[in-house]
């Protein structure tokens, strides 16, 4: 059985729209697309490489597949550490709207969320990876089925932007399970999944007579 991974890049204020060029989601007027690109490092990318050196398969939001698509199938050299993954193993999209997808290797999910990811976690060998993909990762996430979160934080902040944990998302604990600071100041932070949020209050010391 799989462990579902989520890869997700944000900003200091927890941006995750648009991280990898101007044009790649302008939606609600985005103007800051590429925020990620000056902090791409070698710490960066050998740490890219080791996560795709541990996937099954993958898992992806439609924006996030159509940009991938886009792109990584013209990288053919099969020693590339992402292309060769992303080209030869199997992509699971979630989407009601794409129907035709032509990236070899690619099957559509359009039933039950939770239903199809549990049977997808239960039928790959490896890590079923999620990358990017932010609405598809707030659901999954609300829905507990998120195992393992790489959270990689730039020392940048744009004030505007959708956001990974948005209002709303529902509470969640997480257990700190590693970290690692590229050249750059990426703040790699990975977590497992822990339930939900424990509570308390802090009490003030008792005053002595």
């Amino acid at each position: 059985m799989a462990k579902l991974t989520l890869t997700s890049f944000v900003t200091l204020d927890g941006v995750y729209q648009a991280p990898g060029a101007p044009d790649e989601d302008r939606r609600d007027g985005f103007e800051h697309g590429g925020w990620s690109y000056p902090y791409n490092d070698e710490d960066f990318g050998q740490f890219i490489t080791e996560v795709f050196g541990r996937a099954g398969a993958f898992l992806l939001g439609r924006r996030t597949y159509e940009i991938f698509a886009g792109f990584w199938p013209k990288v053919t050299d099969p020693a590339d550490p992402v292309a060769g993954k992303l080209n030869a193993l199997p992509k699971y999209v979630a989407s009601s709207s794409l129907t035709k997808p032509e990236w070899a290797g690619t099957t559509v999910i359009s039933g039950d969320l939770a239903k199809e990811v549990t049977a997808l976690k239960e039928n790959t060998e490896g890590e079923l990876q999620i990358h990017g993909s932010g609405a598809l990762a707030q659901s999954l996430l609300a829905l507990g089925l998120i195992d393992t979160v790489h959270l990689l934080s730039f020392p940048v902040v744009l004030g505007t932007g959708r956001r990974l944990f948005a209002e709303g998302a529902v509470p969640t604990a997480f257990k700190h399970v590693g970290a690692r600071v590229t050249s750059t100041g990426v703040a790699i932070h990975t977590y497992d999944l822990a339930g939900r949020p424990e509570y308390g209050a802090f009490e003030l010391p008792e005053q002595s007579a």
